[in-house]
């Protein structure tokens, strides 16, 4: 019987064990990139409250068959967390669609820490987290190639929004810190360089709504389109995140999640900002029918278009950036006789 060596002992325990590897995200022979956001599954592993949860989310995959699914956050609800994350996961990692997650305020309040949970989802097939090094939730940016491969052409940052305050007289949520607003600006910039000048178009996800979206949803010249039940519940601070996106001039919208009666996506001042549809069932309130939001991203212009997939197939919502969310000039309208 031939030996076997050490070497190839190893490089098969790698291919077993490690996750697969994903090809570079690309636009399509079209030009089209397609995101597939859930938020809020509030999953409880064998909880079948939670069923409808799993159902729609391979509902949705089957229909749109996505470049990439995006968790944003509150994904478990429920010890154990492991074993309920992966379950979750499951859902893209079978379809061998790449999926990225953003952690909200509950994943990790289930018996496992956020740094826990992140070498959980590493270990998924499919994910296309960076490792966490000695970070315990590392912020990313993705790049997609453009159609023939040869260049970056859009860019997608999912952020960590992290959970409470920390501050004992400041309530309620966190915010994202200025290490993170100085991460993106440098993102930014560095990507902008390369490209000749120009930013490249971008989108970011995370969990906790900024509190711009209440300054915007509250605002009467702001387009507004969608369902909006509750106050975002934002961040008592503003570190100044908004301002920085909309400085580096790259990033065209943002998708949240968090308030789950909220599904509405708003212009302010050139920056769409949208919540995805709570993807979860009966174990946390709602008042919407659990669905996801869809984002088509087009190679090569600053537009994108958008929609919500409910249950059946059904498609409401659907817009186009900017176009959709835009005031046009009355006085360039084509004259109407009757």
């Amino acid at each position: 019987m031939k030996k076997i060596s050490l070497t190839f002992c190893l490089a098969l325990l790698s291919f077993l064990f490690c996750p697969a590897q994903v090809s570079p995200l690309q636009f399509d022979k079209n030009g089209e990139f397609k995101i597939v956001q859930f938020t809020d599954v509030h999953f409880k592993y064998r909880n079948p409250a939670s069923d409808i949860a799993l159902k729609r989310i391979g509902e949705v995959l089957d229909a749109e068959r996505p470049d990439l699914v995006v968790f944003t956050g509150d994904v478990v609800y429920a010890a154990p967390a492991d074993t309920a994350m992966r379950k979750v996961l499951s859902y893209a990692a079978d379809r061998k669609i790449p999926f990225v997650v953003t952690f909200g305020n509950h994943d990790n309040e289930q018996g496992k820490t956020r740094a826990e949970l992140y070498d959980v989802i590493r270990s998924i097939p499919f994910n296309i987290q960076p490792d966490r090094g000695g970070v315990e939730s590392p912020d990313c940016v993705l790049t997609l190639k453009s159609s023939d491969g040869k260049k970056d052409a859009a860019l997608l940052y999912c952020l960590d929004s992290h959970s409470y305050s920390k501050l004992p007289d400041v309530k309620g949520y966190d915010w994202l810190t200025f290490d993170q607003v100085n991460w993106y600006r440098r993102q930014s910039a560095a990507y902008k360089a390369k490209n000749g000048g120009q930013p490249l178009p971008a989108l970011a996800f995370f969990h906790i709504p900024l509190p711009e979206y209440n300054e915007a949803a509250s605002d009467e010249n702001a387009i507004l389109i969608g369902t909006r039940m509750e106050k975002a519940c934002a961040p008592e601070l503003n570190t100044g995140m908004f301002t920085a996106m909309k400085e580096a001039g790259d990033v065209m919208g943002m998708f949240v999640g968090h308030d789950h009666d909220n599904d509405y996506a708003v212009m302010w001042k050139g920056i769409l900002l949208a919540y995805g549809r709570f993807t979860g069932g009966n174990t946390e309130y709602n008042h919407l029918p659990n669905g996801a939001r869809v984002i088509v991203m087009k190679e090569g212009a600053r537009t994108f278009t958008t929609w919500i997939r409910l249950k059946g197939g059904e498609i409401v919502d659907k817009t186009v950036y900017p176009d959709s969310y835009v005031k046009d000039d009355w006085r360039k309208r084509p004259l109407v006789t009757e």
